[in-house]
Parts: structure tokens; sequence; C-alpha cells
């Protein structure tokens, strides 16, 4: 603490209370206990970030910057020696601009707070992660935070105009334009964007809005297998529809819904498919989804909000349910969606393979798998053998399709290997150039991303 002392005499509200210390120092990934930090500092604004981003590199000490800790990689752990930097209280909606359906915020606002302040002037914040009520926007930027919403409007990186950037060595940079076009010198927006805190802290964003849909159109469908499920994803794909929602559910992860809410989900199918149409109006959309599914075991179609709300909360529920049956390990593969039959197929192979016990759900309209791996085990204790060959001959499985390890939770500490053999030698070293230019002293984040 003698070091830390010249930085504590800048700040307003730190802690070295090891209880506080040691809850920074997790996210909801379960990562394996890496130590405790040696001081967690809430910021109270870009002065004081600023202030502990030079005390780090000047001194050579880690920093860990923090938003929710909702992440799933791994990628807010903090080991021992460590300064965690929590922005949480940088939660300022700084202006909502209608004309130009833009919000400028900063790091620490709640996504969904976003969302609901667009919503006053008939707009909304299109990206829409599982954990839209509790994951900060800095976070999403932080890991590309996909969600619900993907299949139509993308993710982070397409709502994100302009970014307020603190480098390592405390200088503050604006990165980006609020303009729909910019094209002035690389993008470095986009390289910041996903990097997880390894080249820089994000402070401030700039957020694309759109209009709000007038309409929405839901169809829940039910199938006899999660292989027909999936199947029928690809036909509601190539319908002629665009959904802004295209989701799917297997049985496993239904019971456990049913379990969690009183719900009797799984018994009208394996496999539940759920997707969602929206604009000025959607009948047409709506009818072309409903012949795509129409070898469904059980149907609803909705135009209502109330209802479509109620069929969307089976899904919202997916991942709190699985996590009422014990500790799980949530991976996250993407491959190319006319494959997903195949990464499906193959997941479930894993699972017999391996005698572990494996949930998915899917962002099935862009190709992006999450199987759930379930494990008799406590948080931050070391993983079965098992569990780790499942998640092993998951990744392995992804390649082998042309896709990625990681979709949208991030590489954070667990998939560092996985991503190198992902990228090759060459691609791995140009990162590494490029964290030794935007980090020299290596303090941001390190052991993460790459």
């Amino acid at each position: 603490m003698t070091v830390l002392a010249g930085l504590t005499e800048l700040l307003s509200d730190w802690s070295t209370d090891p209880v506080e210390l040691a809850q920074a120092a997790t996210d909801r990934s379960g990562s394996p206990d890496t130590g405790i930090p040696a001081l967690l500092v809430r910021a109270r604004d870009v002065a004081e970030v600023q202030a502990v981003a030079r005390f780090a590199s000047a001194h050579g000490v880690p920093l860990v910057t923090r938003g929710a800790g909702s992440g799933l990689a791994g990628g807010a752990v903090a080991g021992t020696g460590t300064i965690v930097l929590d922005l949480s209280r940088l939660d300022r909606i700084i202006e909502i601009r209608p004309v130009d359906q833009v919000a400028v915020v900063e790091a620490g606002v709640i996504t969904a707070d976003v969302d609901a302040a667009a919503a006053a002037h008939g707009l909304f914040y299109a990206p829409d992660p599982g954990s839209v009520a509790i994951s900060t926007i800095g976070g999403n930027i932080a890991t590309n935070a996909g969600g619900l919403r993907g299949a139509k409007y993308g993710v982070t990186r397409d709502a994100v105009l302009a970014l307020d950037v603190v480098l390592a060595d405390g200088r503050l940079v604006h990165l980006g334009a609020g303009t729909l076009k910019h094209v002035a010198g690389y993008d470095l927006l986009g390289l910041v964007v996903g990097s997880e805190g390894t080249l820089g802290i994000v402070v401030g964003a700039t957020l694309r809005l759109l209009p709000r849909p007038a309409a929405t159109g839901t169809v829940a469908a039910y199938f006899g297998s999660l292989e027909d499920a999936a199947d029928a994803a690809v036909a509601v794909r190539s319908c002629g529809a665009r959904p802004s929602v295209l989701e799917i559910v297997d049985g496993l992860t239904l019971a456990a819904i049913d379990e969690l809410s009183g719900t009797d989900l799984r018994q009208r199918g394996e496999a539940f498919l759920l997707v969602q149409v929206d604009g000025l109006d959607v009948t047409a959309e709506l009818a072309a989804v409903e012949q795509a599914v129409a070898g469904a075991t059980h149907v609803e179609s909705t135009l209502d909000a109330v209802t479509s709300e109620r069929l969307l909360a089976a899904r919202r529920l997916a991942l709190p349910a699985i996590e009422a049956r014990g500790r799980a390990l949530i991976e996250d593969i993407a491959v190319p969606p006319a494959r997903l039959t195949d990464a499906i197929r193959g997941v479930q192979d894993v699972a017999a393979a391996t005698g572990t016990t494996i949930h998915v759900f899917a962002h099935a309209g862009d190709g992006n798998v999450h199987p759930v791996i379930v494990v008799d085990a406590d948080p931050g204790a070391e993983l079965p053998a098992a569990a780790v060959e499942a998640a092993d001959r998951i990744f392995a499985l992804a390649l082998e399709l042309g896709g990625t390890v990681t979709g949208e939770h991030g590489v954070g500490l667990l998939k560092q290997r996985w991503v190198a053999r992902q990228v090759g030698p060459d691609v791995d070293d140009l990162q590494r150039a490029v964290k030794r230019l935007f980090d020299p002293a290596g303090v941001l984040n390190p052991g993460k991303a790459i």
C-alpha cells in the first residue's frame, strides 16, 4: 500500500477492504481465483480515471477496468496486486439528440436505461444482450456484446459512432465522430470496440439510435427435435422475412425453465424456436415465418405486444433457469448460419462423448450458439476434467465448421489459446504489436483477450 498511497491521495472513493476487494476480483464467468487485488477505485469522473491510468503505467501496476461484472469469459477478473477501476458511477446519459438519432452517454450507464431514455423520443437502442438489465454500456463495448436482436440490427460495434477513451498514459482521446459516415484516418474506433480493456479505458460513447418499430409480430414454434428447430431457423432466414429475433432453446433448457417458473413448455416439444419481425407493417413477414415453421408440433403467433413479451420471456429465462440447476460454464461459439444444424448436432455428440450435461440455446439468426455445461462444482473451484474436455471439443467444432470460438462474450482469461489457434501466428503477432503500441507498460488488463 506504500506505493499506492501516492494514488489514493488523488481519489475521492477507494477501498482496501478485503471483502470488497474479493467481490471486485470476480465476474459472472466463475473463473478460478487468481488472488486479491491491492486497491479498488470507484471513479467519480474522467479526471480520476486518467490519474489511475497514469499511475498504473508509471509504476507498472496491473489495472483492470470493471463495469457491472456481468462478463462471462473472465475479462474482468483481477489478480493479486491489481488496481480494479470501477466505472459504474460514470452513469450519466448526457444527451439524446432525436433528430440525429444519437445518444451520448458515460460508460457506466446501464444498457436498458439507454433504451428507456430513447423510447421517450420514439427511438430505441438496438443491441439487446441477455444482461441488458444489469450490464453497462462500457462493458458491452469492451466485449462487442450481441444479443437477441442481432439477427437484424447487428452487435454493439454497429451502434457505436464515437468513443472517449483514456489511454494507458492517461491521455483522453476521442475516436470516431458523431456522424453516420466517417472515414478520416484508421478505424481505431472499431479496434477499441471488443478489445476488452486491453487498449484503453472507454469512459464515454456516442451511440446510434433507431426509430422504434410501430409493429412487432412474434411466432413461438415447438419441434420434435433440436435439429428440426435448427432446420426451421435456416428456413426462416430464407423465407424472405428479416427477423429481428431468431432464437432456439433446447428441451433440456425448457425443462429447467419449467422448474424455475412453473410452466409446461417441455410438454410442447423437444425444442423451441422464437421468431420476431418488426417494422411499420409486419403482416406479410409474419405470414412468411408461419409458413417456414409449418412442420412444428405447436405454433403460437401474435401481433399483440403483451403476448409477444410473454413468449419472449421463455427465451430470457433460459440462462437463469440453467444456473438454478448448478454451476454453469456458459460457452459461446458462432458458425455460418447455414452450418447451425451441424453445430447443434456436434454439441450433442460432445455431450454424449464426454458424459457431460450440456444445455443449448442459440441466436440462430447469426449462428451464435451457447452450449452451457452444467457441473457439480463450486464457483471458482477447479472444473471437472470432463467439462474442460467438452469445452475444448466445442471450440474445435466451431473452427471445423468455419466459425469462431467466441461470438459475443469475448476472450477474457478463458479462451486465449483458442484465439491464437483461430487467427494463426502472423495475426497473433500483429495483435501483440498493437497492444504494445497502445499500452507500452503492459498494465491494461494484462493476460486477457490475446
